[in-house]
C-alpha cells in the first residue's frame, strides 16, 4: 500500500470512522453503570526539541520491560526520535524518559501526561504501543485515525472485534502499521527459513502443523493490596472491570520482569496467546493464510486445555500443543522451528538424521521471502519508502484470532464452524462461539 504524505493528520475516512464508534460503543453503553465521565482533554505536551530534518519523531504509550527493550532499536536508528513517553506509572515513565536522554541528550524527550496527549500532539509521527494487551486497541485506533504510524506489540488485540477495528482503521487511514510479530524479521532467519521451505513445497503438501504454547487464562485472582502513590489505577484498568490492585499486574516502579497480568482472562488471553501470537503467526504465514484463517475449531473431547485442532479449508490442520515452537509436516519430510533453531528430516521421526537440502535456499524459480535487519528498522524503513511493513495490521489481527478462537474453543467445548471472511461463527453452537467475538467495556478515561 502506497502511503501519501498529504493526508497526514487529517485523515478520517467513513470506513474507520465506523470501526472506531462501533468498536467504542461498548464502552459508552457501560457509562451509567460505572459511573464514569469523559475524560478531559489531554494536556499539551511541552515545547518540542529542534530535530533535523526529517527525522521522525515517535511517542512512547506504555513503559514496562518490553519498552525498555524495544526502545534501543527505535534509537539505533539516527533519523528517529522519541520525544515523548506516557505511563499510569509516573516511575516508568520517568525512567522511560531517563534512559532515551541518557542516548539522545537532555530533553530530548518528556514525560507525556497520558497516552491522549501523545495521539494529540501534531509534531509526533508515529508511536509505539508497549502497553498490556487490555491497552492495545484504543491508542492504537486512535492514533491511525490521527494520520500517525503505530508499531504495537503482540497479540494485537484482546477480542475479534477489537482487531477487526484496529485493521480496518489502520487500512482506512493508510498508516504504515507494525504488529510486533518479530518472528519474521529476527532470530536468525530461523523462521523465515521455515516458512521458505513450506511455500516453496519442500516437504509436499502440509498435511499436519503443531504449535508448541501455553494453555488459556484464567480469571483474575489476586488479593487486593494498598495503592501506591505514583499510579493512576484507573488507567491501568481501562476496559477491563473494577478490581482492587496488585502489584504482580502492575508493578510498583521500573521492574525486570514480566508481569502476571499475562495469565488473567479480563487483560490478555493467556501463555497461549502470548507465544501463540509469535508461533501460530508463522503458521499462517507459511500458509499464506496472513488475509484469512482456518474453518473448523475443534476442543479435545475430554476438556483437556492442550490439543484443540483447527482445519483449514485445504484440508491441513494445525493442533494447539507440540514438540517445538512450530512443526511442519508433510509427505516429503517435516519442518521444526523455534528461537534458537530450525531443522528439517525426512518422514516424522524427530529421531532421523537432519536432511539440510530441504532448508537449501531458494533456487531459481522459488521464492524467497525478505530478510530485514530487525522488525523495528523495517517499520522505519516502510515510513520512509511509503510501503507496508512485515506485519501490518491485518497480519497481526488474523494471528491474534487464531489465539482467540483457540480460547473460544476451549471455553464452548464444542466444535466450531469459522467463517474467515465473515468473522463470524456459523452452523451448530455458533451462538455461543459468536456471543464471545467482543466482551463488555467498562468505562474509562
Amino acid at each position: 500500500m502506497t502511503i501519501d504524505p498529504t493526508r497526514r493528520d487529517f485523515v478520517r475516512t467513513s470506513a474507520a470512522t465506523a470501526a472506531f464508534v462501533a468498536f467504542g460503543a461498548g464502552c459508552a453503553a457501560t457509562a451509567k453503570s460505572s459511573g464514569g465521565s469523559a475524560p478531559a482533554p489531554a494536556p499539551a505536551l511541552p515545547p518540542a526539541k529542534p530535530l533535523a530534518p526529517g527525522t521522525l519523531r515517535l511517542g512512547m504509550i506504555g513503559f514496562g520491560v518490553r519498552a525498555r527493550e524495544l526502545h534501543g532499536g527505535f534509537l539505533d536508528d539516527d533519523r528517529a526520535a522519541i520525544v515523548a513517553v506516557a505511563d499510569v506509572a509516573a516511575a516508568r515513565a520517568a525512567e522511560g524518559v531517563r534512559l532515551v536522554n541518557a542516548r539522545r541528550g537532555e530533553g530530548a524527550c518528556k514525560v507525556a501526561a497520558n497516552w491522549h496527549a501523545i495521539v494529540a500532539d501534531p509534531s509526533i509521527d508515529a508511536v509505539i504501543i508497549s502497553t498490556p494487551d487490555h491497552w492495545h486497541a484504543e491508542p492504537a485506533i486512535a492514533a491511525a485515525l490521527a494520520g500517525k504510524h503505530v508499531y504495537c506489540e503482540k497479540p494485537l488485540s484482546l477480542t475479534i472485534a477489537e482487531g477487526r477495528a484496529i485493521a480496518n482503521a489502520a487500512r482506512a487511514s493508510c498508516v504504515v502499521f507494525q504488529t510486533g510479530s518479530q518472528q519474521r524479521s529476527e532470530f536468525g532467519h530461523h523462521f523465515v527459513r521455515a516458512a521458505e521451505a513450506v511455500r516453496n513445497g519442500r516437504i509436499g503438501r502440509v498435511t499436519r502443523i503443531t504449535i508448541g504454547v501455553g494453555e488459556p487464562p484464567v480469571p483474575c485472582d489476586l488479593p487486593a493490596e494498598p495503592l501506591p502513590g505514583g499510579i493512576d489505577w484507573d488507567a491501568w484498568l481501562g476496559q477491563a472491570p473494577m478490581r482492587p490492585f496488585n502489584h504482580e499486574l502492575c508493578p510498583v516502579g521500573m521492574h525486570n520482569h514480566y508481569p502476571k497480568w499475562r495469565n488473567y482472562s479480563e487483560y490478555c488471553n493467556g501463555g497461549l496467546a502470548d507465544m501463540g501470537a509469535h508461533h501460530f503467526d508463522i503458521a499462517q504465514w507459511a500458509l499464506e493464510m496472513d488475509d484469512s484463517g482456518p474453518r473448523e475449531v475443534i476442543p479435545p473431547a475430554n476438556g483437556a486445555k492442550t490439543g484443540l485442532r483447527f482445519v483449514y479449508a485445504n484440508g491441513v490442520e494445525m493442533i494447539h500443543g507440540g514438540p517445538t515452537d512450530c512443526t511442519f509436516q508433510g509427505p516429503l519430510g517435516t519442518i521444526e522451528c523455534s528461537r534458537g533453531h530450525v531443522r528439517a528430516y525426512r518422514g516424522v521421526d524427530r529421531a532421523a538424521p537432519d536432511a539440510p537440502e530441504l532448508l537449501a535456499p531458494p533456487a531459481a524459480g522459488e521464492r524467497a521471502l525478505p530478510r530485514y535487519r530487525s522488525h523495528i528498522a523495517d517499520f522505519l524503513d516502510a515510513i520512509r519508502e511509503g510501503r507496508q511493513p512485515i506485519a501490518p495490521a491485518e497480519v497481526g489481527h488474523r494471528t491474534a484470532t487464531i489465539c482467540q478462537l483457540c480460547n473460544i474453543g476451549y471455553e464452548v467445548g464444542k466444535p466450531l464452524t469459522w467463517d474467515p471472511v465473515a468473522e463470524r461463527f456459523t452452523g451448530a453452537n455458533a451462538a455461543a462461539g459468536n456471543a464471545l467475538l467482543a466482551r463488555p467495556r467498562r468505562r474509562h478515561a
